[in-house]
């Protein structure tokens, strides 16, 4: 799995697959994201208004949210929701150069949509990446740290792996974020700019993950089955660790401004939070769709 060389056309596509893309360019180029632009960032930020919808807190509908006063439930949205825009950061600014170099490393190998198309996603996650940091300045939120441990490896080891590895694992990345970003924060009463911050990122987002879906399949579709197995397994292993996380983060407790109820290190506070009735309802409702994606590809 992390051989520096791969079969010619790497990152192929169908004939079909390939006139999608092609569409996809097309849809890149008619409207690019102006981070000036983009938002209304002369309105401020709301911060009296909370940046996602209560129920979607990760320790709603526990014994730990009914303790806290409102004061302290606004503060963990907001807190909430810095974790989320940091993970959209770390991921964002990680994509450029990972995917010029699979550009670099198969220069003479890829279609010339599959190369366009990963200089398009480049820049765009350049502009994400700038937009979230600007949205974290002026809401005064400070960046979570980054994955570690074996998922900080897997990263470290991503730009000389089988590069339908690294598609695979931003796709994974990218919906699983986009489906709960987008289902939190898109309701009545969610602070505004938040609000249209994930709505404008969805919109070159869904182009991402069209894109991405295009390439894995193609994959899925042609590749021996020897090298799926072992594709499946890593991945599957990624996607359980990787939803666990989204579903709740100790490193929260270093940034509220009380002593959080939940401290890291405390597995069976933490593995109450993430079973909980409300998680498992919020985890069923918004990965629905990439959870049947998953499924047919063999990944659980």
């Amino acid at each position: 799995m992390e051989t520096s060389t791969v079969a010619r056309d790497p990152l192929g596509l169908s004939d079909e697959s390939r006139r999608k893309v092609q569409t996809l360019i097309r849809a890149s180029h008619r409207k690019t994201m102006e981070l000036e632009s983009v938002l209304p960032w002369e309105n401020g930020i709301n911060l009296s208004l909370p940046p996602k919808m209560e129920t979607g807190s990760w320790i709603y509908g526990t014994p730990y949210w009914d303790a806290m006063t409102p004061e302290q439930r606004h503060e963990t949205l907001w807190k909430e929701t810095a974790r989320d825009v940091s993970m959209f950061i770390w991921l964002e600014q990680t994509l450029p150069p990972l995917y010029v170099g699979y550009i670099n490393r198969f220069r003479f190998d890829l279609s010339p949509e599959v190369y366009e198309y990963l200089m398009i996603f480049s820049r765009e996650e350049i502009t994400h990446t700038l937009m979230f940091r600007r949205y974290m300045k002026m809401a005064g939120l400070e960046l979570f740290q980054p994955p570690g441990g074996a998922y900080g490896s897997f990263v470290e080891k991503l730009p000389m792996m089988n590069p339908v590895i690294g598609i695979l694992w931003t796709l994974m990345i990218e919906w699983a974020a986009e489906l709960s970003a987008m289902y939190l924060t898109q309701s009545p009463g969610v602070e505004p700019l938040t609000k249209m911050m994930f709505h404008e990122h969805h919109i070159e987002e869904v182009r991402h993950i069209a894109f991405g879906k295009r390439i894995v399949e193609h994959f899925f579709d042609t590749a021996p089955e020897a090298e799926l197995a072992a594709m499946r397994a890593q991945i599957g292993q990624l996607l359980r660790h990787f939803k666990a996380e989204m579903t709740f983060n100790s490193e929260i407790s270093k940034h509220t401004s009380f002593v959080f109820p939940i401290q890291p290190g405390d597995e069976e506070a933490i593995a109450l939070v993430r079973g909980s009735a409300n998680n498992q309802r919020l985890n069923s409702e918004r990965f629905t769709e990439l959870d049947q994606w998953f499924a047919e590809l063999g990944i659980v």
